[in-house]
């Protein structure tokens, strides 16, 4: 117990001499699991916090191009293609991936890329998009939908309606089953998704089997009326960078009373007859808190839904330390929900 007691006192004379920066690193590392930690520091390291008044949209692109990610493989096969946009709306830009057989009647993915609404790209995911086809084999289209602030809502929603629609269309030549697509996406993807399924449902045109949700961005307002908590967006995404995204995306103030019906699926009142939904979150993720508020309605709403939360992890923690244990045990539960709602149809 005394020893316990000198290397705790010693342990806090030696932070009150840390330079101020080294003293917030060291306080945003201590909740993240041990795990993670390496990862956490490349990530502060190399997405330093911006300057004041720094434009936060150009920080956030420039950012996206120091890439964790793998580069693609030869295998599954890719395919840039392009297909009409919703009416009044230009043609997207899309990559599928698989190879299509009309003798099969596979499931499939679409695949919506995160990046804070404002960032990222299809092209930039394409190895995890074919690690998702070689997995599950099944065929996986990943549309560029178009990025705020150049497009505000719903012009990305309207992109990915758009993918949908023409994943439904191509289904017999692709050999693709109807009854078997899914909706993925992580980050703003995930809010992408969550858009997508809602608007499905309320029109009632191309069902989605089943969506998965990788700590979605659902709820323009958190971090300026709800607040998430001082654990929570400490690494990676911010209450900052998130305000920019949805200010963006909004084309105005978030957290406002005015905000555009359906762009933030948080506010979306009724959540009934959505599909089967997984959401998996860090419980230091900017995101948790609004992710399990959301699980939660949709489970009062009468829709199933698998919520996971891990402790210490912060977003895109599973990106960035893929070979971590706590990583792998995340990325393989939302891929057995993929894989049981692939292989049972609606």
């Amino acid at each position: 117990m005394q020893m316990s007691r000198r290397l705790t006192l010693l342990s806090t004379l030696a932070a009150s001499f840390l330079p101020w920066s080294a003293r917030a690193a060291t306080d945003k590392l201590a909740a993240v699991d041990p795990e993670l930690r390496t990862a956490a520091r490349l990530v502060m390291a190399a997405l330093p916090e911006p300057k004041p008044g720094e434009d936060l949209i150009r920080f956030v692109r420039t950012s996206s191009a120091v890439s964790l990610r793998p580069k693609p493989s030869e295998t599954p096969a890719i395919s840039p293609i392009r297909f009409p946009g919703e009416p009044g709306q230009p043609d997207v830009r899309a990559f599928l991936v698989g190879r299509p057989d009309e003798t099969k009647k596979r499931g499939a993915i679409l695949y919506l890329h995160g990046g804070g609404f404002i960032a990222g790209s299809a092209e930039s995911d394409l190895a995890d998009c074919q690690e998702l086809a070689r997995d599950h084999d099944c065929l996986v289209l990943a549309p560029e939908y178009r990025l705020a602030p150049e497009t505000a809502f719903p012009g990305a929603r309207a992109d990915n309606y758009a993918a949908l629609a023409f994943l439904h269309h191509h289904a017999e030549k692709f050999g693709v089953d109807p009854a078997r697509i899914i909706v993925v996406g992580g980050s703003a993807g995930g809010g992408h998704a969550a858009q997508l399924s809602l608007l499905a449902r309320d029109r009632g045109q191309y069902p989605i089997a089943a969506q998965v949700l990788i700590y979605p961005m659902l709820d323009d307002r958190t971090g300026v009326t709800v607040d998430p908590g001082p654990a929570s967006g400490q690494i990676l995404w911010t209450r900052a960078l998130n305000h920019a995204g949805w200010a963006a995306y909004l084309g105005q103030e978030p957290g406002g009373p005015t905000a555009p019906e359906g762009a933030a699926p948080a506010r979306t009142q009724d959540l009934s007859g959505l599909p089967p939904t997984f959401i998996g979150t860090g419980g230091l993720d900017l995101f948790a808190p609004e992710d399990i508020a959301f699980s939660e309605r949709l489970l009062n709403a009468g829709v199933p839904t698998e919520l996971l939360v891990v402790p210490g992890a912060f977003h895109g923690f599973n990106l960035i330390a893929r070979q971590a244990g706590v990583s792998k045990r995340f990325n393989a539960a939302w891929n057995d929900f993929i894989a049981r709602h692939l292989a049972s149809a609606t």
